[in-house]
């Protein structure tokens, strides 16, 4: 069998058996190419077998001429030559595993540039500006992908090292632990698609973006996407330019405006789904580089269901739409209405995290668990909050705080459990049982209001309703007639990120040290998180659910720990002797080393700050809303900023564990949930439902206080945390 095939020329079979060999970026490519006449950029794609061979034996044998073989029909295609000093093409090189991937697995622009080419470059495009761009692009990528120092002047050389790159990032550590959250087959392999290149960065009628044929986070029937122009696909993903909405395109490129919804239109009805499309334009002519099933939101999936089942003209049934979004039916979304009238506002901080929420007062998380248990709905009022209230917040219908940011600990949980919250309100004074705002004292007990979306605080009730969006009401009647099973989804892809993995985490991580868990180890973690479930601890401590579960029963025999609701935490004493453990770990340190170390964590922190905000908040007409991910230029540069930070922060550690080496776990742990952020699982940046970055990095911060004799009150005082 062979191991290349041209886009517009796949192997025999349905599109099953070509995206198993091709991939699911290929197939598609081969979709829009050869089925619907799309533009699309020459290429051909070296299939998984091939991936496969090299990672077990080495390079396939005859793979070098087949490469050549198909890049001289390539070049008869585009009018240009590799390697040709005079009139050059350039390539990408892009991975494509059968099952989408996203971030996991490695791409290369521009290959195919030397000092005779970028020339040829400069002279066809009559810009040097123009080629050295290019060429510092490609430079930059290929080093950091295929691992080497100098960038070889051979575009033959340079081609099959970044082919063999890629086939190497299928066993990358961050591809793995993909796979294995997922449950992707590791012996399926990647697929490289080689591309001829088109130019976004090659003028201002030149551009690349992505689009949603709908609004993923509403439904609504618009194209919904960013544009940059005078850009690269890089550009978009790296955050370092500020994108326009795809409407600019009507006003700078028209053409290419009408061109694009004919071809959403198209692709829409072909996969009869809402599409996720990549674009490039070059000099005014518009390239589509990929289109795949779009990821949405509840509200919107039943939205667009509904919509495109109504519509006579588009290809979907009653059944069918029923069907895709029976798994959303079953706790279908709803809309809640605006706040009542509740007289004077009592005091005002940071709508940290959206929502009305309303609720007696408490000022405790035991008093906010009792409550919740004996079926009351509560608003827990504290000073800040830290790991050591989780247990009530979790319990609480809203937070409110006198201090603190966007970024506290109290808004970043809230967003993360979607728990209205207000932070900042430092008109606020918390007493043990009573909260004084100006001249009014209210009693623990008493009701207040929350809005988290304006920072208002309000005496008494709101009255408010809930009801489930009309679109639901009418498929779960589809669904009925049809006999469906509601809570089934069709597939997780159709429902987007409600569709994501149970909010467990692994209770094996498989880089986990191989020491038997000790009760100190537990102590120290219990002192760290506060309050933490036997699955929170595991994968804290990097060892399986039965095993802590097993120490804390010691723990708690011994009277060292407290199980409070489903979770434990230290008793008295416990708190006492995970004190000295960490003392002992401070002194044989250093406390000048802790100390150091905490001052310099303070610059990566408010890097993280500002991150996590703009992951989990974002600015709409001058004011923060809730980031609901429906932007995926936007996420993909928080992402970016997250991947820079996480570099930095990474060389920083990983000396550190070398003296005190339990400080590595943070390290894996963070390796682990940047990965599984960058893979796609939204949740790792910055969710309390998992051992989520920013989790684990508030644990770093609170080991570092500690080791450095200091208290998180003390720090936030100071203005450092």
């Amino acid at each position: 069998m062979p191991y290349v095939y041209d886009c517009d020329h796949p192997p025999a079979g349905d599109l099953a058996e070509i995206t198993a060999l091709l991939g699911g970026k290929a197939a598609n490519l081969t979709v829009m190419a050869r089925e619907l006449g799309l533009p699309v950029p020459p290429a051909f794609t070296v299939t998984t077998g091939a991936c496969r061979e090299h990672l077990t034996t080495g390079w396939p044998v005859g793979l070098d001429a087949e490469l050549r073989e198909h890049m001289a029909r390539m070049e008869t295609m585009v009018g240009h030559r590799f390697g040709d000093p005079i009139d050059p093409l350039l390539v990408s090189v892009r991975s494509g595993a059968p099952v989408s991937m996203p971030g996991m697995m490695d791409t290369i622009l521009n290959l195919g540039l030397n000092d005779a080419t970028t020339n040829g470059l400069a002279a066809r495009s009559n810009s040097q500006k123009f080629a050295a761009n290019c060429r510092l692009r490609f430079e930059t990528m290929y080093r950091d992908i295929v691992g080497v120092d100098e960038v070889p002047a051979d575009p033959w050389q340079q081609l099959r090292a970044a082919i063999a790159a890629v086939f190497r990032s299928w066993n990358s550590e961050r591809a793995r632990a993909y796979r294995q959250r997922e449950g992707v087959p590791d012996d399926l392999a990647t697929a490289v698609t080689v591309q001829a290149m088109v130019f976004g960065n090659r003028s201002v009628d030149s551009g690349t973006g992505v689009l949603f044929t709908r609004n993923p986070a509403t439904g609504e029937p618009v194209l919904y996407g960013d544009v940059l122009f005078n850009a690269q696909g890089e550009d978009v993903v790296a955050g370092t330019h500020r994108p326009e909405p795809i409407a600019a395109l009507d006003e700078r490129i028209p053409a290419v405006g009408r061109q694009l919804r004919e071809y959403a239109a198209t692709l829409e009805r072909h996969y009869r789904d809402l599409c996720d499309i990549e674009f490039t334009i070059e000099h005014g002519k518009l390239w589509l580089l990929q289109c795949r099933i779009g990821k949405r939101s509840p509200q919107a999936a039943v939205r667009i269901a509904l919509d495109m089942a109504q519509d006579p003209d588009f290809p979907l049934t009653r059944e069918e739409a029923a069907r895709r979004v029976a798994g959303i039916l079953a706790d279908p979304p709803t809309r809640v209405s605006e706040r009542g009238d509740v007289g004077p506002v009592l005091a005002t901080g940071l709508g940290a995290s959206p929502g009305v929420a309303c609720g007696e007062i408490v000022t405790s998380p035991d008093a906010a668990v009792a409550a919740a248990e004996a079926g009351r709905t509560v608003i827990l009022v504290r000073a800040e909050t830290s790991p050591d209230d989780v247990h009530g917040m979790a319990r609480s219908a809203g937070i409110l705080t006198s201090s603190g940011g966007l970024a506290s600990h109290a808004a970043v949980v809230a967003r993360g459990w979607g728990i209205p919250a207000v932070v900042g309100a430092s008109a606020v004074k918390v007493e043990d049982d009573a909260v004084a705002i100006g001249d009014v004292t209210l009693g623990t007990g008493e009701t207040i209001t929350i809005d988290g979306s304006t920072g208002d605080v309000f005496a008494g009730a709101v009255a408010r309703t809930a009801v489930v969006v009309p679109e639901a009401a009418t498929l779960l009647a589809w669904a009925r007639e049809a006999g469906i099973e509601i809570g089934a989804a069709e597939t997780l892809t159709d429902v987007g990120a409600v569709g994501a993995a149970a909010d467990g985490e692994s209770d094996e991580p498989d880089d986990r040290p191989d020491e038997a868990l000790t009760a100190d180890d537990l102590l120290r973690t219990l002192a760290i998180k506060g309050y933490a479930s036997p699955e929170a601890i595991a994968a804290a401590t990097e060892r399986p659910a039965e095993e802590a579960t097993a120490v804390l029963a010691r723990l708690v025999a011994d009277g060292l720990a407290e199980q409070a609701a489903d979770a434990f935490r230290l008793t008295a004493d416990g708190k006492a002797v995970a004190a000295d453990r960490i003392a002992g770990d401070a002194a044989a340190w250093g406390i000048e080393r802790a100390t150091a170390a905490l001052d310099a964590f303070l610059a990566l922190d408010q890097r993280m700050k500002l991150t996590v905000t703009a992951w989990q908040m974002r600015d709409a007409d001058g004011q923060q809303v809730l980031n609901d991910h429906a932007d995926a230029a936007y996420d993909a540069g928080v992402l970016a900023d997250l991947a820079a930070l996480h570099a930095d922060a990474a060389a920083w550690l990983r000396p550190l564990a070398e003296p005190l080496p339990r400080l590595g776990a943070y390290l894996r742990r963070l390796d682990r949930a940047h990965a599984a952020a960058q893979g796609g699982d939204v949740r790792y940046v910055a969710s309390p439902r998992v051992d989520s970055y920013h989790g684990v990095w508030f644990e770093l911060h609170e080991d570092l206080i500690l080791l450095a004799g200091r208290s998180r009150a003390a720090e936030v005082a100071a203005g450092r945390a």
